[in-house]
């Protein structure tokens, strides 16, 4: 066992509400004022990167049937499951254990079902072979799947794009700022099932300590649990389930927004109760072409921005192909011609 399990083999303290704040989005959704919301979410981007949000408008009974149609995916016979296999160039589909590794880790103990904005092939990004802009890819045979998935899938859509609103603002720029930059932005959902385990002395982390890449990820949990964040202190702690809420985490770009000043945090999966975890993640991302580089007021006089300037999308998708087996379709295209 690696060292990372040997640690994970511990189960971690519950977070404290000072560590995993509430936010509660309901007054402002209803049309009150933004302010004390830009305020607790510029604190906690400051402190752990975490929080959750509570009246988020994404409805409970769209949620349920996420989690029904992906159990009962989940629940099929493998071979039947092999068939929606992830394909190499859109990466949509079923994605068995083991595709994803973390360097110097063992591979991630979940299995997957992989979906994004939906492109057309006639899209222009698409026929110019733009990575990871592409169609999803459903089992023709179960259109529970498609209706669950893309309905909670839109859903996080609207609320990342409300999120961007007040992110914005915490960062002292106008309020559409990051919306600019969301007119086709590489948001991917992941249906995820972290298998049971029957020791906990022998822990595999269902996914190894690591950091998201992108700017939002919007986390809807089972009351499992299993989510562990490490603290500035480094210190591991327990997110713990809570009805009625989504989490939220900041991902890497946004310590190039911000100079490091928001914190992009280290955190794992350990699923300790040996029963069947699931949750589902949606990472909103922005535009592939979105410049990203420390925005004003970051940075000290005579201080120069810790990180250089870069694309969204080439950054994100240099970050998928160091934990998956990933070509670009250029590459791709490249092995076709080869023959």
């Amino acid at each position: 066992m690696n060292e990372s399990n040997d640690h994970a083999v511990v189960a971690p303290r519950r977070a404290s509400a000072q560590e995993m704040p509430v936010l509660d989005l309901g007054e402002w959704i209803a049309g009150g004022d933004i302010a004390p919301l830009v305020a607790q979410f510029r604190e906690a981007c400051t402190h752990t990167g975490f929080f959750y949000v509570k009246n988020h408008g994404v409805p409970q009974s769209v949620i349920d049937a996420v989690f029904d149609a992906t159990r009962r995916y989940m629940s099929l016979p493998m071979e039947e499951r092999l068939k929606d296999k992830i394909d190499e160039r859109f990466r949509r589909g079923f994605m068995p254990i083991g595709v994803t590794q973390h360097p110097g880790h063992k591979p991630d103990l979940k299995e997957s079902y992989e979906l994004g904005l939906d492109l057309p092939l006639s899209d222009a990004d698409v026929q110019a072979g733009r990575p990871l802009h592409g169609p999803n890819r459903w089992p023709a045979d179960k259109p529970w799947l498609e209706e669950a998935a893309m309905a909670y899938f839109n859903h996080t859509i609207a609320l990342g794009k409300r999120l961007l609103r007040v992110f914005a603002l915490a960062l002292g720029q106008p309020e559409e700022f990051f919306l600019q930059y969301a007119r086709k932005p590489m948001v991917q959902a992941r249906l995820f099932h972290y298998p049971p385990q029957e020791s906990p002395t022998q822990l595999e982390l269902g996914a190894a300590a690591h950091t998201d890449y992108g700017m939002l990820t919007l986390l809807v949990q089972d009351p499992i649990g299993g989510l562990e964040l490490r603290t500035k202190a480094g210190e591991w702690v327990a997110a713990p389930y809570i009805e009625g809420t989504l989490v939220v985490n900041l991902g890497d770009l946004v310590k190039v927004w911000t100079n490091d000043r928001y914190v992009s945090n280290l955190h794992r999966v350990a699923n300790r109760t040996g029963r069947e975890r699931y949750s589902i993640p949606t990472f909103f991302n922005l535009d592939y072409d979105t410049p990203v580089a420390c925005l004003p007021g970051f940075v000290e006089p005579g201080e120069a921005p810790r990180h250089a300037p870069i694309k969204s999308g080439e950054y994100l998708v240099s970050r998928f192909a160091s934990v998956q087996k990933y070509k670009t379709p250029a590459e791709l295209a490249a092995e076709e011609a080869a023959g």
